[in-house]
């Protein structure tokens, strides 16, 4: 079922819903069902699986030169979704990104996703790393531009004339949001500028970059609104579970966190007393949000389930 028909059928009432990451490479996916397993009780309404392009990777050779070679540490979204669409029987989010990916490659993702019955996909632009081949050639820079990629294959128009064009893809298109602006714009009403674009494209619904006081989300909708970006806004949460995070999250993620919240934190005498600040931060964010009659609360859980079934037990 697509993400904007489910928002539809569920005016009114605030739906609960994750992002995961895919396993290291290497790793066992039963580690991710033990992380998705508890979190089922509060019936999500989708989960949102994350897409990870090759970086590259240096290694010392025997003769001591240097060798870099490409590796996707974080590969099998597609997989994924799979397997937790039919292990769970919950809609399940790809993202897709530009980084990294040719315009072929896209089409190719998009018609494996189709062919597995997937109608939901998340489009962004993708983070960028320095050790990152960033854009391939013939490959889309602008997270807008993959909007309007996937519109033409919903309306049947592919890249190349030698596609069969007997099909139209109908994917329900999410893009993400930033309250407090994307890092490569010099200004919020710039940023805003490109969001509307984006929803001018295509996109059916906006989930925001996480954010630590309510009041800036409440801000972002009205200046949405204001510009007719009237589509559904989804608020992104994340609660703060390590001292590390104060420091990491503003600098990876370019979103400021409030003075209590950061005071708060670091009078914490253990690890435990982190956790639970974080947990109880989120939880009034939610409750807050929930009281405002927000579609969705979406949790990012860095693939870690124990705050986020403590918050949802406290909320849903």
């Amino acid at each position: 079922m697509k993400i904007i028909d489910k928002l539809k059928e569920s005016v009114g009432k605030t739906l609960f819903s994750i992002e995961i990451l895919p396993p290291q490479k290497g790793k066992n996916i039963n580690d991710l069902f033990r992380v998705l397993d508890p979190l089922m009780e509060f019936k999500p309404a989708f989960v949102d699986v994350t897409y990870h392009p090759e970086e590259m990777v240096y290694k010392r050779r025997p003769d001591g030169l240097i060798e870099e070679a490409p590796l996707r540490k974080r590969p099998g979204t597609v997989g994924i979704c799979a397997a937790i669409s039919y292990k769970y029987n919950v809609e399940t989010v790809p993202h897709l990104v530009c980084v990294g990916f040719t315009k072929e490659e896209t089409e190719d993702a998009l018609f494996s996703l189709y062919y597995q019955g997937i109608e939901n996909l998340l489009l962004l632009k993708g983070d960028d790393h320095s050790n990152l081949q960033l854009f391939k050639a013939n490959a889309h820079k602008y997270a807008s531009q993959l909007v309007e990629q996937v519109a033409n294959m919903n309306k049947g128009h592919f890249l190349h004339e030698e596609t069969l064009n007997e099909t139209q893809t109908g994917f329900c298109v999410g893009v993400a949001g930033y309250p407090e602006k994307h890092f490569e714009s010099p200004n919020l009403g710039t940023d805003m500028k490109w969001l509307k674009h984006k929803v001018d494209m295509g996109a059916d619904y906006i989930v925001t970059q996480m954010f630590f006081e309510n009041q800036k989300y409440f801000d972002f909708v009205k200046k949405c609104r204001d510009m007719d970006i009237n589509i559904p806004i989804i608020p992104g949460l994340k609660p703060i579970d390590s001292k590390a995070q104060l420091k990491m999250l503003p600098s990876k993620f370019f979103v400021e966190l409030p003075e209590s919240l950061t005071k708060e934190i670091e009078s914490c005498k253990t690890t435990d007393a982190v956790k639970q600040a974080g947990i109880e931060w989120c939880i009034a964010q939610s409750k807050e949000l929930k009281d405002a009659g927000v579609p969705v609360l979406h949790y990012y859980t860095m693939s870690r389930s124990q705050a986020t079934v403590a918050i949802a037990k406290a909320i849903f």
